[in-house]
């Protein structure tokens, strides 16, 4: 099947996914402090509100006062469910936009974190957004990852730990642009991977593996899954290495490549064990053309069973 223009206008009209962008979009709204600062529209603004040449602080206050104003108007606006994917993605975009403002006006020479972040946040919100907008009835709360697992913010507290002591002690490394734009490259390219799988599998998608067949669940073969067995996790699997390039990490490179191999590893053989259940022979018969995706994993082999 190929998708239409209204394929993504119906997409974009639910509702869920309509309260998640707005409020991302709100959120990104931070941006605002730019065209203050450029207008000059404060007058003889206090003084932890100068200039950010003179106090590059002043950014990340008003992004904390941004942060309050949208959730009053988030509080207004919606109610119930609406409120919280509201609270969520407001806050997604603030991180976004603020990310955004430390890459544009480097603040305290953090311009390769402020990319970080951007990525970061970015990745969080279509995670939610993509789910609400193909398969909306299955997204929750927990489909913007933001609880995704404590490993997940270990590792990511982790490598911001590592980016600190090597922007204080070894402050060369982190000029090292041109590895930046790799890593930025790998990013792009995994997210654009594990977005083009949610939207093809639509409702087939799930953030969780499906250990019981699930009424008119089927195998998906077409689009970018004719190219990988597991886009989504071959996206997921270069974005996370990227993020790491991107920072110019060179301990959490290694850790990252080592931790999603072996978790990927695992998971894509206990996936892979029940989708030969559920789909037997048609299953296996893809499994002969098309490899996993991701280096050196094979998955399961119902030779195995």
């Amino acid at each position: 099947p190929r998708f239409t223009v209204s394929d993504v206008v119906v997409m974009l009209m639910i509702r869920e996914a309509i309260v998640s962008l707005q409020s991302f979009v709100l959120g990104v709204g931070v941006l605002l402090y730019l065209l203050l600062q450029w207008f000059d529209v404060w007058g003889a603004p206090p003084s932890w509100l100068q200039d950010v040449r003179g106090c590059p602080g002043s950014a990340l206050v008003f992004s904390l006062l941004y942060l309050v104003l949208v959730n009053l108007i988030i509080r207004l606006v919606f109610r119930g469910k609406e409120w919280m994917i509201g609270v969520c993605g407001s806050f997604l975009g603030v991180v976004f936009g603020t990310g955004l403002l430390t890459a544009i006006l480097n603040i305290y020479n953090l311009r390769i974190f402020g990319c970080y972040v951007m990525v970061l946040s970015f990745f969080h919100f279509s995670e939610y957004f993509t789910t609400a907008a193909t398969n909306p009835t299955a997204v929750t709360l927990d489909s913007y990852l933001l609880n995704h697992s404590v490993s997940y913010w270990v590792a990511a507290v982790s490598s911001w730990l590592e980016y600190v002591l090597e922007y204080f002690f070894a402050p060369y490394i982190k000029t090292l642009w041109y590895i930046s734009v790799i890593g930025a490259l790998l990013c792009i390219f995994g997210e654009i991977v594990r977005k083009l799988a949610m939207v093809t599998a639509q409702k087939n998608f799930n953030h969780i593996v499906q250990v019981k067949r699930q009424s008119g669940h089927k195998l998906v073969t077409h689009g970018v899954y004719a190219w990988f067995r597991h886009p989504s996790y071959v996206g997921w699997f270069w974005w996370s290495i990227g993020t790491q390039v991107l920072l110019v990490n060179p301990v959490c490179v290694v850790i990252y490549t080592a931790a999603s191999w072996t978790f990927f590893n695992e998971r894509i053989y206990f996936e892979e064990r029940t989708l030969n259940d559920f789909f037997e022979e048609e299953y296996v018969n893809y499994q002969k053309k098309v490899g996993t995706g991701l280096p050196f994993i094979k998955g399961y082999s119902i030779s195995e069973g």
